[in-house]
């Protein structure tokens, strides 16, 4: 049996809800746990996609070698120039909350038509929007959903152990 307990105090994510509101993008500068480095053909239009699409900034940029894009805290890319050839594909999953989805899917749309699927709930309770960026990247916004005590979500995570406090 697998103990769970409660550490979203240690998380920027806020708990679900219709109204919730994201927090602030994350200026600081820390130690990361952890981030995704993106090969791109075209540095300056995929700083341009992140930003202006995703709703990232440009925490800093090394000219020619490399954009440190952010949103919220723990949600660090690094964008770089690739060498020759194919840029390989990659995927990363942001959290984000359920006012945000359909923004961030318009706002792409506009910059790249045809580069989203989504939004679409998911039966980990979920709603996704997926991204492909301008350099191939898979980027997948997840926002929790309110979680209906009963509901077939409820059953779908219990079976796997795991159990909301109450």
């Amino acid at each position: 049996m697998v103990n769970y307990y409660n550490a979203f105090e240690i998380s920027p994510v806020p708990p679900p809800g219709l109204d919730v509101k994201p927090p602030e993008v994350y200026r600081g500068i820390y130690g990361m746990p952890m981030f995704v480095t993106i090969p791109t053909s075209d540095l300056a239009a995929s700083v341009d996609f992140w930003v202006r699409g995703l709703g990232f900034i440009d925490l800093f940029t090394i000219p020619g070698r490399l954009t440190h894009v952010r949103r919220w805290a723990f949600q660090d890319a690094l964008l770089v120039p690739s060498g020759t050839g194919e840029v390989p594909a990659v995927s990363v999953s942001f959290a984000c909350v359920l006012g945000q989805i359909d923004a961030i899917a318009q706002a792409c749309e506009a910059l790249m038509p045809g580069c989203t699927t989504g939004p679409r709930p998911t039966p980990w309770n979920t709603v996704d929007l997926q991204v492909i960026t301008p350099e191939n990247a898979r980027v997948v916004l997840t926002a929790a959903r309110l979680l209906e005590p009963g509901s077939d979500q409820a059953r779908n995570l219990q079976a796997i152990g795991i159990v909301p406090e109450s």
